[in-house]
Parts: C-alpha cells; sequence; structure tokens
C-alpha cells in the first residue's frame, strides 16, 4: 500500500483515522473497482454514519440508509450492486476504511 496503513487479514482498514480518498482509491483497486464520485458520495456518506453511530452497516440498513439519504433511486440493491458488487455493504465499508459490517460474510 502507498501509506502506511495496516489491514487486518480480510483487507479491512485497522485504524480509521489513516483513511484518505487515495488510500480508498487503491483499496477499491484491490476490489477491482475504479472509484468515481458516486462511490465517493456513497463511502463518504457510510462514513459520516459511522462517525455518528459507531455501526458499520450490514445490508439492509446499509440499503436504507442511501434510500433515505438518496431516494429510491439510489437506495435499492441493484443500483448499489453496480457500484460495490457481491457485497455491497461489506465492500463499501472495506473501501471506506471502517470495520466489517456484521452479519457479512
Amino acid at each position: 500500500m502507498m501509506n502506511t496503513a495496516e489491514f487486518d487479514d480480510e483487507g479491512f482498514l485497522i485504524n480509521l483515522d489513516s483513511w484518505d480518498e487515495k488510500l480508498a482509491t487503491q483499496i477499491a483497486k484491490n476490489e477491482n473497482i475504479t472509484l468515481s464520485p458516486a462511490h465517493l458520495e456513497i463511502i463518504h456518506t457510510l462514513r459520516t454514519f459511522y462517525r455518528e453511530h459507531e455501526v458499520a452497516l450490514a445490508n439492509r440498513p446499509f440499503v436504507k440508509l442511501i434510500k433515505n439519504t438518496y431516494g429510491p433511486d439510489k437506495g435499492n440493491s441493484i443500483y448499489l450492486m453496480t457500484l460495490f458488487p457481491e457485497s455491497p455493504a461489506k465492500i463499501a465499508a472495506k473501501i471506506a476504511g471502517l470495520p466489517k459490517p456484521a452479519n457479512c460474510l
């Protein structure tokens, strides 16, 4: 990695304060994702929620947060799967530098 960030054995950032967009770009690249403004919008929303509640959201509450924040066009599983394939909550949390959400395999 480019900076001195440390990761757990699943690739989740250990120290949330070492996160920045440059690191997010690198983590996303490792997941075969090229970050766009649409990705960053979701990532910053997750980081804000985490700072306020200290919870990394699993899929259902993650979709609900995005729906409540941006409306039904973005707050749905299909849209989020296009941005973060396979497991949107898990991949978005990883790129956002957050802990792995509970109930995410």
